[in-house]
């Protein structure tokens, strides 16, 4: 559904659920001329708070991990490089989606 919707919006799908020694990320995408990392987050009600809300500190470390290394074993240059979140409500009668470019900023630290 996420990888769908970001096709729509102009993104051309690199990887899904890439894996490496830092963990995975669910899309590595292009948009034009920039990289983007995307962590798709669902949820099927807001009971729990928002999906891009699971996405704190500790994950957005994890992805920027995960980013550095992909950029690394794949020798591309760092150029343009961007966080994305896709928010997913599944709502039986009303599913919603959602996208935050630049969710987020590379992000080091324990």
């Amino acid at each position: 559904m996420a990888a769908a919707y970001l096709e729509a919006a102009g993104y051309r799908i690199l990887e899904r659920n890439y894996r490496c020694p830092f963990g995975e990320i669910d899309i590595i995408a292009q948009e034009g001329d920039t990289l983007v990392f995307v962590e798709v987050k669902s949820r099927r009600s807001e009971n729990y708070g928002l999906p891009q809300l699971a996405v704190g500190p500790e994950k957005q470390r994890r992805i920027s991990k995960i980013s550095l290394f992909y950029l690394q074993s794949h020798r591309l240059e760092p150029s343009d490089v961007r966080f994305d979140v896709v928010a997913i409500l599944l709502r039986p009668k009303n599913p919603s989606i959602e996208l935050i470019k630049d969710a987020f900023e590379l992000a080091y630290g324990r």
